[in-house]
């Protein structure tokens, strides 16, 4: 899992990534699994991952839209929205995402759903359980703004179902996902996904690049933040 962390390796390089990233973003879904190859093709890296949330739709209302409203409010139309739907869909196949917008009947709010990555975060399993999200929403068509489905889905990747339903209950960590997301709009990113990658000595930002990359380029980013780490 990419959450695990050996840093008593010193002979693997230690890294820090921020994934800054929408549960109801497509393009989040194969970045996270573009960057899930790279690491996996770099045993030399041990990756410290920090999930950040950012809201593409922060003014949506808890039962979210429709989602022919939305595409109409997103795209302009339905049309615009297939071709890019078959675009993704296709680039999808690549990391084993079986992409399936027509199950998607509504767009949620996706807070509920970063708060959940919040708390498998307290617990070891975010990586897990933002896979799970992700494909739950974009393969199965789930209710990702649902606290039961929420709940169901942190289950089956370890979590106490009653702990979390309590947790997405309390509103907690609600104040957080807003502060990260803002944090994420001040430092001058407006799109998702965005990976910052950093040496864990302190390197300040990091180096960040946009988009869901392919492999290769994520590699070159952990590469030369590597280097910088090995100067100091």
């Amino acid at each position: 899992m990419l959450d695990a962390v050996n840093l008593l390796s010193p002979s693997r390089n230690q890294l820090e990534i921020e994934v800054v990233f929408d549960l109801v973003c497509p393009w989040c879904f194969l970045g996270t699994r573009r960057l899930r190859r790279a690491l996996s093709r770099r045993p030399d890296i041990v990756a410290a991952i920090r999930w950040r949330p950012f809201l593409l739709n922060p003014d949506l209302g808890a039962g979210g839209l429709a989602r022919q409203d939305y595409l109409a409010r997103k795209f302009g139309g339905e049309e615009r929205a297939r071709r890019l739907h078959s675009t993704v869909t296709d680039l999808g196949r690549a990391e084993d995402i079986a992409f399936r917008f027509d199950l998607i009947r509504r767009v949620p709010p996706s807070l509920d759903a970063h708060r959940t990555v919040r708390f498998a975060s307290q617990h070891g399993v975010a990586e897990a359980v933002v896979d799970a999200v992700f494909t739950a929403y974009f393969c199965e068509g789930a209710d990702i703004g649902d606290r039961e489905t929420l709940s169901a889905l942190g289950a089956a990747q370890g979590l106490d179902q009653r702990t979390l339903l309590r947790f997405l209950a309390s509103g907690l960590e609600s104040e957080a996902v807003h502060a990260e997301n803002l944090r994420a709009h001040r430092l001058g990113i407006n799109g998702v996904p965005c990976f910052v990658v950093a040496g864990r000595q302190g390197l300040g930002a990091g180096h960040a690049i946009a988009g869901a990359q392919e492999p290769e380029v994520l590699e070159r980013l952990m590469d030369v933040a590597v280097a910088e780490a090995m100067e100091f």
